[in-house]
C-alpha cells in the first residue's frame, strides 16, 4: 500500500474512534438532539453512577424439602407397586418420616428404601423410619439449588426488556449473591418474587377469607387451599378463592412472555406462550371447563381468575390492573423461569452518583497529569522522536475510548485506573523502538536504516510483553468479578491500542518525516 492510502486509512480509523470518544464529553440533551452524534456513549458503572447493590441469600433449606419431596413422591409409588397400603409420610426440616400402618410393613418398605441410595435411614421406633439425605447428596442438592437461582437471576437482569445493562450478578461465598445495579434507585421487583406459576381451576370464591370459610363449617375438603387476590399497591384482599392443592398446570411449560396493552379495557396485560406440550395440556384443561374460573397464581398469590369462554391452546393473557412497569417486570420473571427456591434480600445499600462524579473528576486528572508528565518526558529526551510517541499516545487513548464506547463498554472506577496505567505502557513501547534506533545509530547505521532495524528489532520485544500482559488481562476478565472486569477490560482494549499505535502510527510519522529523503541526522 502507498504512503498516501497508508496515512488515509489510519487517519481515518483514528478519527472515527476519535469521533466515538469524544461523544462521552457531549451532554446526553445534545446528542440526543444532534443526529450527527451517536445516542449512546459509555457505560458507567455502579461505582461511577450510584445504583443498588444487594446481598441475596437463597434459602438452601427448602432445596432440601424439595428433594425431600420429590423422595416422597417416588417412594409412594414405588410402595404403591409393592403393595404396601396406608403408609404415612411426613418432612419435618431435614427429615423424611415414614410411618408404616403396621410394623409388619417394615421389611417390605426397608427392601424398598435399598433402591434409594441417597439417603440415609434410621429406625425411631413404633413402626417409623426416619429418612434424611446423605451428606454428600445434600451438598449437591444444595449447591445445584445456589446455582440454578444465580442462572434465574442472571436471566432476569439480562433480560432485552428489564433496562438494566451491565449489572452484577455473581456468587458471593458459598450461600449468597452479590447484585450490583448501576443507575437505579429502588430494588426492582424482579428480585423479590419467586416468580412459580400455577393454573388452578375455582371451585369457590368470596370477597372474604371469613365468608368463604363460613361455607364450609367442618374445614376446607380434602386436596383443597384457600388462595388470595390482593391489591398490589395497599396488600388487601380483594377476593378468596378456594381452589385444588395440585396446579393443573405450571409455569415450566412457558416459551415466551410478552407485555400487551388492552385498548378495550385499558389496561397492560402479560400475554403468554405455551410450548407444544403444555398447550395440549392448557387445551384439555381449558376444553373441559368452560365458563368455570381459572386462576392464575404466582408466589401463592392470585393475579387474576378470569372466565374461560372457549378452548385455548398455545397462547392466553395475565390479566391484573398491572401497571407498565409491573407487567414489564412479570413478564421478565416468565421469561426467565421461576426461582428453584426462595430468595431474601438480606443487604441492600443505595450509593448515590455524587462519589462516582468526585472519582470520574480525579481520574480524568489523573490521567491528564499522567499524559502531561509523559509528554513532557519523551519530548525532552527523545526530541522529535518523542513528538511522534506523544502523538501516538494521544491517538491511543482516543482509540482506546473510542474503541469502549464502539462496543457498548462499561467504565468503572478500577477501569480508569486501567486508562492511567495504559498511558505508561503505550510509551514504554516507544522507548523500546527509540533505544534500538539509538543503538543502529550509534553502530554507525544510516538514520533511515537505524529506523527500519530499530522497528524490525523492537517489535518482537514489544509483541512478547503485550502478549503477556493480554492473557493476564483475559485470565482477570474470566474469574474476575465486578470491578476486576472492569479493569481487565480497559486493560485489553488499551493493550490492542497501544501496540497498534507503537508499531503503526509511530513508523508512519517516520515514514512522513525524514520519509525516503537522505538526512545526515535524527532528531532523537
Amino acid at each position: 500500500m502507498s504512503l498516501r492510502w497508508r496515512i488515509i486509512a489510519v487517519a481515518g480509523l483514528v478519527g472515527f474512534l476519535a469521533y466515538l470518544a469524544m461523544a462521552n464529553f457531549v451532554p446526553a440533551e445534545r446528542r440526543a438532539e444532534a443526529w450527527w452524534w451517536p445516542e449512546e456513549g459509555l457505560r458507567l458503572g455502579l461505582d461511577l453512577q450510584g445504583g443498588i447493590h444487594m446481598v441475596i441469600g437463597p434459602d438452601l433449606d427448602a432445596a432440601t424439602g424439595h428433594e425431600l419431596a420429590a423422595i416422597r413422591d417416588s417412594l409412594e409409588s414405588d410402595l404403591d407397586d409393592a403393595e404396601v397400603r396406608g403408609t404415612n409420610f411426613v418432612i419435618s426440616g431435614d427429615t423424611l418420616r415414614v410411618e408404616m400402618r403396621s410394623p409388619e410393613d417394615e421389611p417390605a418398605v426397608r427392601e424398598v428404601l435399598v433402591n434409594y441410595d441417597t439417603v440415609t435411614v434410621s429406625d425411631e421406633g413404633q413402626g417409623t423410619l426416619a429418612l434424611q439425605l446423605t451428606s454428600d447428596w445434600l451438598e449437591e442438592v444444595r449447591e445445584r439449588a445456589m446455582l440454578q437461582a444465580l442462572e434465574v437471576l442472571r436471566r432476569r437482569i439480562d433480560d432485552p426488556q428489564t433496562g438494566i445493562p451491565e449489572s452484577v450478578v455473581t456468587r458471593q461465598g458459598r450461600d449468597r449473591i452479590l447484585v450490583q445495579i448501576p443507575g437505579v434507585s429502588r430494588v426492582p421487583d424482579i428480585f423479590r418474587q419467586t416468580g412459580y406459576l400455577e393454573f388452578k381451576i375455582v371451585e369457590d370464591f368470596a370477597a372474604t377469607e371469613e365468608l368463604l370459610l363460613a361455607k364450609y363449617p367442618d374445614g376446607v375438603p380434602a386436596g383443597q387451599e384457600v388462595v388470595f387476590e390482593r391489591d398490589r399497591q395497599t396488600d388487601r384482599v380483594v377476593s378468596a378463592y378456594l381452589v385444588e392443592e395440585q396446579a393443573a398446570i405450571v409455569g415450566d411449560y412457558l416459551t415466551d412472555a410478552r407485555v400487551g396493552f388492552d385498548n378495550r379495557r385499558n389496561e397492560w396485560q402479560v400475554n403468554f406462550t405455551w410450548n407444544r406440550e403444555g398447550g395440549e395440556i392448557f387445551g384439555e384443561l381449558t376444553g373441559a371447563n368452560i365458563n368455570r374460573q381459572l386462576a392464575i397464581i404466582l408466589d401463592d398469590a392470585i393475579y387474576s381468575a378470569p372466565s374461560i369462554e372457549s378452548r385455548i391452546s398455545r397462547q392466553g393473557m395475565i390479566r391484573g390492573r398491572f401497571t407498565s412497569q409491573e407487567a414489564s417486570d412479570l413478564a421478565v420473571i416468565l421469561r426467565a423461569g421461576a426461582l428453584p427456591i426462595p430468595v431474601y434480600i438480606e443487604e441492600e445499600r443505595t450509593i448515590g452518583p455524587a462519589l462516582g462524579a468526585d472519582s470520574i473528576s480525579r481520574g480524568l486528572r489523573a490521567s491528564a497529569v499522567g499524559l502531561i508528565v509523559v509528554v513532557f518526558f519523551v519530548v525532552g529526551y527523545y526530541r522529535m522522536s518523542g513528538g511522534y510517541a506523544s502523538i501516538a499516545l494521544a491517538a491511543n487513548l482516543l482509540m482506546l475510548v473510542g474503541l469502549m464506547t464502539l462496543f457498548g463498554g462499561t467504565l468503572t472506577l478500577p477501569g480508569i485506573a486501567g486508562l492511567v496505567l495504559t498511558v505508561g505502557m503505550a510509551v514504554d513501547a516507544n522507548v523500546i523502538i527509540f533505544e534500538r534506533i539509538r543503538e543502529e545509530l550509534r553502530g554507525g547505521r544510516a538514520p533511515r536504516a537505524a529506523i527500519a532495524a530499530g522497528f524490525q528489532k523492537a517489535r518482537l520485544t514489544i509483541l512478547d510483553a503485550n502478549v503477556t500482559t493480554l492473557f493476564t488481562a483475559i485470565i482477570l476478565f474470566n474469574y474476575g468479578t465486578g470491578p476486576i472486569k472492569g479493569f481487565a477490560v480497559t486493560l485489553s482494549v488499551g493493550i490492542l491500542t497501544s501496540v497498534f499505535a507503537a508499531l503503526v502510527i509511530t513508523p508512519l510519522l517516520y515514514a512522513i518525516k525524514p520519509g525516503q529523503a537522505p538526512v545526515e541526522e535524527l532528531s532523537i
